[in-house]
């Protein structure tokens, strides 16, 4: 589900099942973001964080794809990240993907395959 879409301000936020504004940032995000409806990441108790690599995204959108990748960050808050099939953008929306976190968070690029792995760890009775 996109929350704020890349290059854009505003934020929105799923609660409740809709979107509500949450807030209007001092930089656009540079891919779009969002969440996993339904899931829950430990780290944050919040809805597991998602982003798309590709064209800019409307608030909203559910996306449905196979993960990409995991963007992994040392506090757990870990990205799940998918993609549009253009590859060439999908290597500049990495790599602005990661120039996004500061290097403290220490944020890396993991496969697919970690992506999955994470995802069926987080699933309730594992």
């Amino acid at each position: 589900m996109v929350e704020w879409t890349a290059g854009a301000r505003e934020r929105w936020i799923w609660r409740g099942g809709g979107m509500e504004p949450l807030r209007v940032e001092s930089v656009p995000a540079p891919v779009n973001y969002g969440c996993l409806p339904g899931t829950l990441n430990p780290a944050d108790g919040a809805e597991v964080d998602a982003v798309w690599l590709g064209p800019p995204q409307a608030v909203g959108h559910v996306v449905e794809a196979p993960p990409l990748g995991l963007l992994h960050l040392r506090d757990g808050d870990h990205k799940v990240v998918f993609a549009a099939p253009n590859a060439e953008q999908n290597d500049s929306g990495r790599q602005a993907l990661l120039a996004w976190f500061p290097a403290e968070r220490g944020a890396r690029w993991l496969d697919a395959a970690a992506a999955w792995a994470w995802l069926e760890d987080l699933t309730p009775g594992r």
